[in-house]
């Protein structure tokens, strides 16, 4: 790449400062969506939808919380045409949702376009022409008056077609390649349509500034975007519409700068589907501004179901980590983000914070349909003790000392490391079955009884090799009994240092789970029982604990 001379900024920046919006923290009010899914996006597929699969994809939008809609560009094809027929001959339209038609500012086109539109309830005609200063020279050779006569010419038509129809449709300019414009003409060419339209209160117009092709920072789209909102006509009766599209990876940014700046209104896509990068992704804008407390007006509450409708209608992917989408974008495989995400989680629970604060986790998985167990905390070679032990706890009600999560977690990190894979919760529990509940390699313990005299003496008939033994021996405790009788039937000597249990579940019939810790020289062994006997399963964890030892 060493032909960076050739290329120049192709911006224009305002002719005075417009920086207001930079002294503004965040976007307090969630603006108009408009999805343009069925338009924009429709027209960057290999291979389009068709009637059948818009039909099912503008469902999906209503669905969702668009209230404005653009539906497509009847005049284009058959396809398009009978599609905006259908919408309004069936009544598929809801009360309460506005459909958009695209049209070039052209006689033959918007005509055409009116005649698609009849019977409609609510409607919207966009209307645009090309206004930047490569269109005009390189695409239409025209001057400055004769593309401004091109846009005032098509917003009268629009008027005169709306008169004549008995129709109170409303109507949209947009000045294409807005960003590549000179701000004083782009103002000049919207103010010249909002007096053929001289919107009102109850009909105002929207005014729509697509960055056609991405070409700047997004704080020069924000300056671009403040000056028309401080100099457009009729301004209480304009909708100020932003368009951002994506090729330099910043349309979030774009969108939300511009809304910063002046803008009332968003046309974008779900998952930011649209031509070259795309257009901006109205799902990641949305949360973005529902992760700071601002209600978007659109319910991503179910994103699974949202993304598959989304490969089905469209044919196209959702990236792994495509923001709050992604398969990936809330899974956590560091072990020191595991243990921050778990410790976070039982803070909340036991401080009962009604704030989401949780460390790594910018919104609660569950708001978006996700799933802590499967999709949050994710175990592979990097993970460390506290995913290990919160998928225990989470999946299996299994709540380990601090010391055995780490000495599980290092044991399923190798498993993962061997095997170049994730492990799933199913197969960190059976690393869990085989390391602490199964260990019998040297021997078990069939029978236990126990007497009280003066302190416990337990009978304790063990099983080795096909052959069983039984030993008496006393201690200050049961456990510590059946410890002493261990020691004496191997002729090993260890110490019994740390003993936990807790119920499994929260029923009345629950089973107790127990945690064994015997220590040897500098080292640490672990093991665990189940049973429904509080002792017989802290029997069963020392059984195992002594076995690891000696394995």
């Amino acid at each position: 790449m060493k032909n960076s001379r050739k290329y120049a900024p192709q911006f224009i920046l305002p002719p005075e400062r417009c920086m207001d919006w930079a002294e503004k923290p965040m976007v307090e009010r969630a603006p108009v969506w408009c999805s343009v899914d069925l338009r924009d996006g429709n027209q960057s597929l290999v291979e389009p939808m068709d009637l059948h699969t818009k039909l099912q994809f503008f469902r999906l939008l209503a669905e969702l919380g668009f209230k404005e809609i653009e539906v497509g560009f009847p005049a284009a094809s058959d396809t398009e045409f009978a599609f905006v027929r259908r919408l309004i001959e069936d009544g598929l339209i809801p009360d309460d949702v506005t459909i958009q038609v695209l049209t070039q500012a052209r006689e033959h086109i918007i005509k055409r376009t009116f005649q698609a539109l009849e019977g409609a309830k609510n409607a919207i005609v966009h209307v645009y022409n090309s206004t930047s200063v490569a269109q005009r020279e390189q695409v239409f050779a025209k001057d400055r008056a004769q593309i401004k006569a091109i846009a005032v010419e098509g917003a009268a038509l629009l008027k005169k077609l709306a008169d004549e129809a008995g129709e109170n449709y409303r109507f949209e300019y947009s000045p294409e390649s807005f960003t590549g414009t000179e701000p004083e003409y782009a103002l000049e060419v919207c103010n010249a349509v909002l007096d053929v339209w001289r919107p009102e209160p109850g009909r105002k117009a929207i005014i729509n500034l697509p960055a056609t092709v991405e070409n700047a920072m997004p704080h020069v789209y924000a300056q671009q975007v403040e000056y028309m909102h401080r100099h457009l006509s009729r301004r209480e009766n304009v909708v100020l519409s932003l368009h951002p599209h994506n090729d330099r990876g910043c349309g979030v940014a774009a969108a939300e700068t511009g809304l910063l700046a002046g803008a009332d209104r968003v046309e974008g896509t779900l998952f930011g589907n649209g031509e070259r990068t795309g257009n901006v992704d109205v799902i990641t804008l949305a949360i973005n501004m529902y992760s700071q407390g601002v209600d978007p007006g659109l319910d991503f509450s179910d994103m699974p179901r949202i993304a598959s409708l989304y490969k089905q209608y469209t044919g196209m992917s959702v990236g792994p980590r495509q923001p709050y989408a992604g398969e990936l974008v809330f899974a956590a495989f560091s072990g020191s983000h595991q243990d921050a995400i778990a410790k976070g989680m039982d803070f909340r629970r036991k401080t009962g914070r009604e704030v989401w604060d949780v460390p790594y986790l910018p919104v609660d998985p569950e708001d978006v349909g996700r799933v802590y167990e499967s999709d949050v905390i994710r175990i592979n070679s990097q993970s460390g003790k506290g995913g290990v032990g919160y998928v225990m706890q989470t999946a299996f009600g299994i709540d380990m000392p601090r010391a055995m999560k780490e000495d599980l977690g290092y044991k399923v990190k190798h498993v993962s490391d061997e095997g170049h894979r994730e492990l799933k919760p199913d197969d960190v529990y059976d690393v869990f079955r085989r390391s602490y509940l199964d260990s019998r390699a040297s021997f078990d313990v069939v029978a236990c009884h126990f007497r009280q005299g003066g302190g416990i003496e337990a009978e304790v008939t063990f099983l080795r090799g096909g052959r069983t033994d039984t030993v008496v021996a006393a201690g200050n405790g049961r456990l510590d009994a059946v410890s002493n009788a261990i020691k004496a039937y191997l002729g090993i000597d260890y110490a019994l240092s740390g003993y936990e249990q807790h119920a499994l579940s929260q029923s009345s019939d629950s089973k107790a789970i127990s945690y064994v810790c015997v220590r040897a020289g500098d080292r640490s062994f672990f093991g665990a029982g189940v049973d429904e006997d509080i002792i017989t399963s802290s029997c069963k964890a020392l059984v195992s604990a002594v076995n690891n030892m000696l394995a």
